[in-house]
């Protein structure tokens, strides 16, 4: 983990606890907006059950291409760095020369 991303983690894990301390001011900022009852509008007309689960199912689905074809164990693998399918038990890939 890179300091940048111990950076974002902090500042994110400040502003949660920020928001969590001040709950009811930021709520009640919110609906002085109106931004509640155009989340509420939204919510109802856009987010059904059917839309729900068609956006979860297309998530589960949603994978790399060529990952649910070749394991991990065995003779074929793939090439880290360049996702070049290998066969046999070879030390390196023939494709870019990285070491597998």
């Amino acid at each position: 983990m890179t300091l940048g991303m111990r950076k974002v983690i902090v500042l994110g894990l400040v502003a949660a606890v920020f928001l969590t301390a001040n709950v009811l001011f930021v709520a009640n900022w919110l609906a002085e907006k109106g931004i509640i009852d155009v989340a509420k509008h939204i919510r109802a007309e856009y987010l059904t059950g059917t839309a729900i689960t068609i956006i979860l199912v297309l998530l589960i689905l949603l994978v790399k291409p060529g990952k649910e074809l070749v394991s991990t164990s065995g003779l074929v693998r793939r090439c880290p760095v360049c996702d070049q399918v290998l066969m046999g038990k070879g030390k390196y890939c023939s494709e870019c020369g990285s070491k597998v």
